[in-house]
């Protein structure tokens, strides 16, 4: 492919959004461009790069015995209903109607969809295991989308779903599917942390997520340096801290606090420190599952969308609730701080004066750290009111109580006690266990053995290809542009004559017809600019193998890699063995670990 044949797109400076390498090499390499907020089209070069993520993706499911499909992206809002997430999935999913008013999603995942196409064709165990995948676009409304294609609107995933008898059988798949993304990320070259995470949205019992680390990631990691432990601290779990003190035999006594509302203010009040205090938070969880307080008449309301319940949550003073956490405890579709007019209409006090001692009209969970506390201190129940010497599980027992605790770096690891450190990090995959939820809200069965109607348990498998992408771009490059992993580079050679002209004309065109024939993906750049913007452009863009053409060298061609300053000259009738060799080396193959 000679370069006036395809499209060379190269700025010299980045718009100023860009504020991410990849954001603004992409841009700058002529990879792609903004067509509106949050949306972006691929051109020529970024487009074969894309495609080279896209291949190794199918190559990876299609060795594990997945079976592509190709359903719509726009989707019947029906099937959301059917499983509940017409509601709680909120402003992110895009709905829309048609000329007949038939409510339709732009999808933004497809658990519904997977479920609804194997409905209609599962009718016996023996059709089972199954698992499907699509390699589609995908919308989510993003409030503040950013950092190019790392964060759009529109984008595209590969997500793959799998259908089972047994829970033994899912975990088989589940663990294929972890090689497999282990194998995808080794092979575009990235660097992955793969970490225990919440399941959030979509629900199950288990998932893993794959990050990669990013100074602007959404994520913070939670690792051990001695074990290995690492997880999202959504789903993050530490040690207990070892807090001395016994049971207290003194009886609880309510004091005056008089404008003493927050934990500092307290503890500067008492002279003493935060992790005496039982802090109690009032929550309110839109649509939420649990069962706790359906037992008695509980604080309710309605809220924009579906059903509000409230529930008061204890945690030790030091420590914060993770929300994610919180949510899942509640089978919860999102969890949120009460306003200060329901805290009060909740707990008949003010902000600041929450606590459990007594607290009957709504359910109270506790975190772990709170019944680990003697001798606490929390709110009265009254405006400048508090107790001292309360005992958890002598003066109130929790409704439920559960690990709520935002871990935090230095907090010990659960399985060896080292302290935790931190990261920043982006998701480019994950990995769920889902049951089944999806099956039973879809009513999808087969016949077993005996001929009863079962319902599957399921699997769901996501990867995101434009944030892939951009993650291979943050992780390869320097100060000159990107340099491609030869398994995704647009090119794996470029050509480059000091002029396209002449015996270097001749010379560059039997290169590159000896390179294709050998199996080298080449671009010949025939364009009549100065050598030193042919240079520049091609760093930039980032193709991993410069061959320059030039008087001063024939019958030998200049051979350099990229982001390596050694240049060596090879005699031209070996340089097509030479370079497809060295393709070969620095491709990644698709052996499993």
């Amino acid at each position: 492919m000679k370069t006036s044949e395809t499209l060379i797109a190269t700025l010299r400076e980045a718009p100023a959004e860009a504020v991410i390498a990849s954001h603004s090499l992409m841009l700058r390499a002529g990879l792609i461009r903004k067509l509106g907020n949050g949306l972006f089209s691929y051109l020529p070069l970024g487009l074969r790069a894309f495609r080279k993520v896209e291949r190794i993706i199918r190559e990876e499911m299609d060795g594990i015995g997945a079976l592509e499909i190709k359903p719509t992206v726009v989707v019947p809002g029906e099937l959301w209903r059917e499983s509940g997430r017409w509601d709680t999935m909120g402003e992110s999913m895009l709905r829309i109607k048609n000329r007949v008013g038939q409510e339709l999603v732009v999808s933004p995942t497809a658990e519904e969809v997977a479920a609804a196409l194997i409905r209609g064709e599962l009718a016996t165990y023996k059709q089972l295991p199954i698992t499907i995948y699509q390699i589609n676009t995908k919308y989510r409304d993003e409030i503040r989308p950013r950092y190019g294609v790392m964060r759009g609107r529109e984008f595209v995933m590969k997500d793959a779903y799998s259908f089972h008898t047994d829970d033994p059988s899912l975990d088989e798949m589940y663990q294929k599917m972890g090689r497999a993304y282990r194998n995808i990320f080794r092979r575009v070259g990235l660097s992955i942390i793969p970490v225990r995470a919440d399941s959030g949205a979509m629900g199950g019992s288990g998932s893993e997520e794959f990050m990669v680390e990013s100074e602007v990631g959404d994520n913070t990691l939670i690792l051990c340096p001695a074990c290995g432990y690492a997880a999202n601290d959504e789903k993050a779990a530490c040690a207990p801290d070892d807090l001395p003190g016994a049971a207290t035999e003194k009886s609880l006594e309510k004091i005056d606090t008089p404008a003493v509302r927050t934990i500092p203010e307290l503890t500067a009040f008492l002279k003493t420190t935060p992790r005496v205090f039982i802090k109690t938070l009032v929550y309110r969880a839109e649509n939420c599952g649990s069962k706790l307080g359906d037992e008695k008449p509980a604080v309710q309301g309605t809220g924009a969308v579906g059903k509000t319940r409230f529930f008061a949550v204890c945690i030790r003073g030091d420590l914060d609730v993770n929300e994610a956490k919180l949510a899942a405890a509640l089978a919860a579709g999102e969890v949120s701080l009460a306003s200060d007019a329901e805290v009060e209409r909740v707990t008949g006090a003010p902000v600041g004066f929450a606590g459990p001692v007594g607290l009957k009209s709504v359910p109270v969970l506790a975190d772990s750290s709170v019944m680990a506390l003697h001798d606490a201190v929390t709110g009265a129940l009254e405006k400048d009111r508090h107790y001292l010497h309360v005992e958890p599980g002598r003066d109130f027992t929790p409704a439920q109580v559960c690990d709520l605790r935002l871990v935090k770096a230095g907090d010990k690891c659960p399985h060896c006690g080292a302290g935790f450190y931190t990261k920043k990090g982006n998701e480019l995959g994950h990995i769920f266990k889902l049951g089944r939820k999806y099956t039973d809200a879809l009513r999808v069965t087969y016949l077993d053995e005996t001929g009863k109607a079962q319902t599957p348990t399921m699997g769901c498998y996501g990867i995101g290809l434009d944030r892939t992408l951009a993650s291979i771009i943050e992780e390869h490059h320097d100060g000159a542009g990107i340099v491609w992993p030869m398994a995704v580079a647009p090119y794996h050679a470029v050509i480059v004559p000091i002029k396209y002209e002449g015996a270097m004309r001749d010379a560059a065109d039997r290169l590159c017809d000896e390179l294709e024939t050998a199996g080298v993906e080449v671009l010949l750049d025939d364009r009549p600019e100065r050598p030193g913007v042919k240079f520049n452009d091609m760093d930039l863009i980032g193709i991993p193998i410069r061959l320059v053409v030039s008087d001063k060298n024939l019958p030998s061609i200049e051979l350099k890699m990229r982001g390596q300053g050694e240049v060596t000259l090879v005699a031209m009738e070996n340089t097509a063995a030479k370079v497809a060799a060295l393709v070969s080396q620095r491709g990644v193959s698709s052996g499993h670990d």
